[in-house]
């Protein structure tokens, strides 16, 4: 395609309403992720009684999807940037797909890890293609923010639809099952993608430096692997070497960046503070969430004796607040200031977190739930504005570096989340006191994890089964406030360096000729 056939395509695409079906497409892929990640969690009870992983493999379960799709968003934005970002998303819906056919019929937890890494590699295909595609769909800032708005609203509504579809599905059918709903979204994704979402690129890309993808790799799990042991065991070794070895690796990465002539993420990006104070905040944020996240499927169902499906609609008012703050959110930080919005909304989940340190297992669902909604809210315009923030500061032809940037900083702090809070949670866990009369076997499996509790109860006498599920669920639930106490916390910290880093900043207003 000639430069005039390209002007002339991107002209045709700002006019059409095309993009707009083309947008419905695109935020398919958001909801595939977003599904995938929320079953999980409801389905960690069933999985650990048929697996029965130990604590710290359950844990990896959890966090490996992001290790691995944290460490390779950048270089997938960058491919698709080179290759085409319409080309990259459907092939890495397809790998999404069959992979999840993998992680449905897995039969050991080692095997489980394996592919929840597998998935991570599909999932790095995803999410930057979309963003970036959004971005060069849109050149009239305002539609962008809207957009973007139903992007991270379709995020939202997956949160939504996962538990309640998964619920659903654990009450008929075996575990696996959740995962495969995935195939019928990527059917509906790949076909009807391949014929409407117009494919867009980087002009003048220059090589793909396989070095620099090496490094990322190896330097974000690097870093995240030591993070999540050191926070588990405390100082080892080989922590301490994964450390050194991923710190070195993110250094070489950066320096290679600026001596290159086509880098796979300009650094210098950064040097713009609303792009770093955005990126900042979304880490911030989901380390501060993603914990608690994780968990509390398990305290509705393992805690308050929720069934599955009942545990899912539990958690819908989080998904509504943020679907509708998503929305709304373009609008609201150009009447007010993307600093007010952004550092809000950040303070608002912060007190909600701070709310759930008084959960115990006769906590009514009305509180639980207004806490949830209020967490919603503020995490919907929060994200919203600033994934418009971050796209709005590059030029279009690295939208995929750029949306690669934003999502490695959403999945790197969800794995740090895990691993940090995760081990918090824990580790207290693992303290509890065992009632007299519990046979040593019973009381490591107890030890292990919440379910495994609740398991080995079933073949105690009930006095004494009783007991020891709930010694097992006031622990859980201790470690529950502690990790909620430490995400407030955060998420108050984040909203302070929010309210500085983003000072003066402003969405744009003008419309973009292309």
């Amino acid at each position: 395609m000639t430069r005039t056939d390209r002007l002339t395509a991107e002209a045709e695409t700002v006019r059409s309403p095309g993009r707009w079906l083309a947008l419905a497409v695109l935020v398919l892929a958001v909801l595939l992720v977003a599904v995938d990640a929320t079953v999980l969690g409801l389905a960690t009870p069933f999985l650990s009684e048929d697996l029965k992983p130990t604590g710290t493999q359950l844990l990896w379960i959890g966090d490996v999807y992001s290790f691995v799709i944290a460490g390779l968003l950048v270089s997938m934005g960058s491919l698709g940037d080179r290759i085409g970002r319409k080309k990259l998303l459907l092939v890495g819906a397809t790998a999404f797909g069959a992979v999840s056919v993998l992680n449905a019929y897995a039969t050991t937890p080692e095997l489980m890890i394996v592919a929840r890494a597998l998935l991570g590699v599909a999932g790095a295909t995803l999410m930057p293609s979309t963003l970036a595609l959004i971005r060069n769909l849109f050149h009239d800032p305002r539609e962008r923010s809207l957009a973007i708005g139903i992007w991270g609203a379709m995020a939202s509504a997956g949160a939504a639809v996962g538990p309640v579809v998964g619920g659903f599905l654990l009450e008929h059918f075996w575990w696996g099952s959740v995962f495969l709903i995935n195939l019928p979204v990527m059917v509906v994704l790949v076909v009807v993608g391949a014929r409407f979402i117009p494919e867009s690129r980087n002009p003048a890309p220059g090589p793909w430096d396989l070095p620099s993808v090496g490094l990322s790799l190896v330097g974000m799990i690097g870093v995240v692997y030591a993070i999540k042991e050191l926070a588990a065991h405390g100082f080892r070794p080989d922590a301490a070497a994964a450390a050194v070895l991923g710190l070195n690796a993110l250094v070489w990465f950066a320096r290679r960046q600026l001596r290159l002539a086509a880098p796979l993420l300009d650094v210098r990006l950064f040097h713009h503070r609303g792009f770093s104070g955005a990126v900042l905040a979304d880490l911030l944020t989901i380390l501060g969430l993603s914990g608690l996240v994780f968990f509390l499927s398990q305290f509705l169902q393992l805690v308050q004796d929720r069934r599955p499906l009942e545990a899912g609609l539990a958690e819908l008012p989080a998904a509504i607040g943020a679907v509708t703050a998503g929305l709304i959110a373009g609008a609201v930080a150009r009447r007010f200031s993307v600093r007010a919005v952004v550092a809000g909304g950040l303070a608002a989940v912060g007190l909600a977190l701070a709310v759930l340190t008084t959960l115990d297992r006769e906590t009514g669902y009305p509180a639980l739930g207004a806490s949830l909604l209020v967490v919603g809210v503020g995490a919907g315009f929060a994200f919203t504005v600033t994934a418009d923030v971050i796209l709005s500061t590059v030029p279009k032809e690295q939208a995929g570096a750029a949306s690669a940037v934003s999502e490695t900083a959403y999945e790197l702090g969800a794995a740090l989340g895990i691993a940090l809070l995760g081990s918090i949670v824990t580790g207290v866990y693992r303290g509890f006191p065992t009632p007299s009369g519990v046979p040593a076997e019973a009381k490591a499996a107890a030890h292990e994890s919440l379910g495994g509790a609740v398991e080995a109860s079933s073949a105690l006498p009930p006095a004494t089964g009783d007991a020891l599920v709930t010694a097992a669920q006031d622990s859980f639930v201790h470690g529950l406030h502690l990790a909620s106490g430490a995400g407030a916390a955060v998420l108050l910290a984040a909203a302070v360096a929010a309210w500085f880093l983003l000072k003066g900043q402003k969405l744009e207003e003008g419309v973009e000729h292309p």
